[in-house]
């Protein structure tokens, strides 16, 4: 899907009927529940390539998020590290998945669960999952780093947070993260 064709993020209508969060209420969400950040605006990032680019001058993991589904229709969140390599075919037997393979999840069902369009994929896009039908997994080892750095639902911008906060947040939309190791 070229850029340009890509559906407009502010218009984003979820299961529910709402639309979808933005990156502000994202930002809020992370304030109401008392939790640091520090946000970025920076220009659309589509690739991990393309954030390797962008300036971040404080510590922080740095995500790959991949939206996933199996043939049976249920649908997940994987969040690595950004340079890991992922085997979809071995992915479904080390998360002990059953319902068949894993493919990537189409984009209408990106904005119908999870609000966000190509490119703006990380964990609080399940902010918009109001019925949880997303199963979050994310790597071990990001979750043993400090602060991790997040698209907030916006791939125009960048949220840095720390890793617990943001387990407790995604806790607080009622998203168990189920933590996997690669190595």
């Amino acid at each position: 899907m070229a850029h340009s064709d890509r559906p407009n993020p502010e218009t984003v209508i979820l299961e529910n009927g709402d639309l979808a969060a933005t990156a502000e209420q994202v930002i809020a969400a992370i304030e109401a529940q008392g939790m640091m950040h520090e946000t970025q605006v920076h220009q659309p990032l589509y690739t991990v390539e393309e954030a390797k680019q962008v300036n971040y001058d404080k510590p922080g993991v740095h995500t790959k998020n991949l939206f996933l589904r199996n043939k049976k229709g249920r649908m997940f969140l994987l969040v690595v590290e950004q340079d890991q390599h992922i085997n979809l075919k071995g992915l479904r037997d080390q998360l002990e998945l059953t319902g068949g393979q894993l493919s990537f999840a189409s984009t209408e069902r990106l904005l119908t669960y999870l609000g966000v369009v190509p490119g703006s994929v990380s964990p609080l896009a399940v902010i918009n999952d109001h019925s949880n039908k997303v199963q979050v997994y994310i790597e071990a080892a990001l979750l043993e780093q400090e602060h991790i750095y997040l698209h907030p639902c916006r791939n125009t911008h960048t949220t840095r947070m720390r890793c617990d906060d943001l387990i407790s947040l995604l806790d607080s939309w009622n998203h168990d993260v189920i933590r996997v190791d690669f190595r």
